[in-house]
């Protein structure tokens, strides 16, 4: 098996410069504070070091930005890289808290060859915006120290990459500091001269496990690992240096975590009609947005149209220090239809979401009603109102079939005042409800009364004449 490896020198640093819009100095600080852990290239060229004290560090770059480290965000942010490594290798295995391992030798042939391989990574490594050293090697170990090493390749051959482990020294092999002073106290100082122990003397002398961690570099002992699996949700997190008071200030890292989310529901071949954004503050309960659509979706731009239209409605109660985006329900994705002779759709019901979408977005879910036939003669009766839902391709009755009817319905009949001045049409007889109680038997007339208006109007059997509705 070919594997490869991807090491993030600084993971977190990069997926929050990719929320920034200025890319200022920007460094990670360990938990309690003191010392720098990581640095960014515009922390560097002003002089900043892993390892330096965060007083050193600021009188260096008076408007620093510092993140403190912390664990559960790292693991976070490395299974986001998997869940996009998924998209081009089956077999993932996380090695926290900075490196991906996958499977590339049955790729090779999809890819067409293993340089083709290299440069999707690297290609998808820049548009991600992220920093990483790739490693390729015949076992997971190997792969990860080259590319911890900084040494990889685009090579497969199996005495070049033994070559590359054999001139690493003692403390690249990532030996513990015991097993370095032990190994140094035989003479040895690479990891080529410990290749070159016979294994029963390797154990003597040092330990079994020592042994077995050799013979996992080489690959003469077994060393499986678990392959990782993508949740069957989409979770993006942005996290800010400095507190967001503004909500225009969020559109900036919506737009990648939206774009992020249309490349996932293409690669799963879905749409999702429902988004939930967390605004988290410093001293304030989480606020929980719902955002739906009027149908299925994956596109970012109509994303964040209806979002921006939402943030519109709600000031931010406090300032946000993160943000969350997530997706838990996805939709087969329905097939274009109509398309014309240059591939462009016809099909009215694009339009048709979008507009209903954007309208649910700014004056509210419950705001629009759509108002649906039921089965029932009476014309009261005949009609709800419910919420609005997908537009779908049902055919519609012609109108010549249909009896004419008023656009302005009452919501219930009035006494008619007056004697109509002119009949155009009827008796249309609509006689129903005995099966509830209510039954009604009326005999139906366009009229047109004194005032011009055209009403219709019905003789009830028993209680005398009424309107019901107006004509435009």
């Amino acid at each position: 098996m070919l594997w490869l490896y991807l090491h993030f020198p600084h993971l977190v640093l990069d997926h929050i410069r990719r929320t920034r819009e200025d890319q200022g100095a920007l460094v990670v600080v360990e938990g309690s504070g003191q010392k720098v852990i990581q640095a960014c290239p515009e922390a560097r060229s002003q002089g900043i070091r892993s390892g330096m004290r965060l007083k050193t560090a600021i009188s260096l770059a008076p408007d620093l930005g510092m993140v403190r480290a912390d664990e559960t965000q790292e693991a976070r942010i490395l299974e986001d890289q998997a869940r996009w490594l998924y998209r081009y290798a089956a077999h993932i295995v996380l090695v926290p808290p900075d490196g991906l391992l996958a499977e590339i030798g049955s790729l090779q042939k999809l890819y067409g060859g293993l340089p083709a391989v290299w440069q999707t990574m690297e290609q998808g490594l820049n548009e991600r915006q992220l920093n990483a050293w790739i490693g390729i090697g015949y076992t997971p170990l190997a792969a990860r120290l080259i590319a911890r090493a900084g040494k990889g390749e685009c090579t497969a051959d199996k005495g070049h990459i033994l070559r590359t482990l054999s001139q690493m020294p003692l403390l690249a092999a990532e030996f513990n500091d015991k097993a370095c002073t032990r190994l140094k106290r035989l003479g040895l100082n690479t990891l080529g001269e410990v290749f070159d122990l016979p294994p029963g003397e390797l154990a003597r002398r040092l330990s079994p496990e020592l042994l077995a961690y050799i013979q996992k570099i080489q690959g003469t002992r077994p060393d499986p690992r678990t392959p990782w699996q993508p949740p069957h949700s989409f979770r993006q997190q942005a996290d800010f240096v400095q507190e967001i008071e503004h909500t225009q200030g969020l559109l900036f890292p919506l737009q990648r975590m939206l774009a992020e989310l249309e490349e996932d529901l293409c690669w799963r071949q879905q749409d999702t009609d429902s988004l939930r954004l967390v605004l988290r503050h410093r001293h304030a309960e989480p606020t929980r947005l719902q955002i739906r659509t009027s149908g299925p979706e994956h596109r970012a731009d109509n994303f964040l149209n209806l979002i921006r239209l939402r943030l519109e409605q709600h000031s931010l109660s406090a300032p946000v220090i993160s943000m969350v985006l997530l997706v838990k329900r996805f939709l087969s994705r329905e097939a274009p239809s109509g398309l014309d002779l240059l591939g462009e759709t016809q099909d009215l019901n694009e339009a048709w979401h979008t507009l209903i979408s954007r309208l649910q977005a700014r004056l509210g879910d419950q705001a629009l009603r759509q108002l649906s036939p039921q089965a029932d003669h009476r014309p009261e009766r005949a009609w709800s109102a419910s919420e609005v839902l997908r537009k779908t391709g049902t055919p519609l009755i012609p109108a010549a079939e249909l009896p004419r009817r008023p656009l302005w319905l009452l919501k219930g009949p009035q006494p008619l005042t007056e004697a109509p001045v002119a009949w155009f049409s009827g008796p249309e007889r609509i006689s129903g409800g005995w099966w509830d109680g209510q039954r009604v038997h009326r005999d139906y007339y366009i009229a047109q009364l004194n005032s011009g208006q055209l009403a219709w109007v019905f003789r009830d059997a028993r209680e005398g004449w009424f309107v019901h509705g107006w004509f435009g």
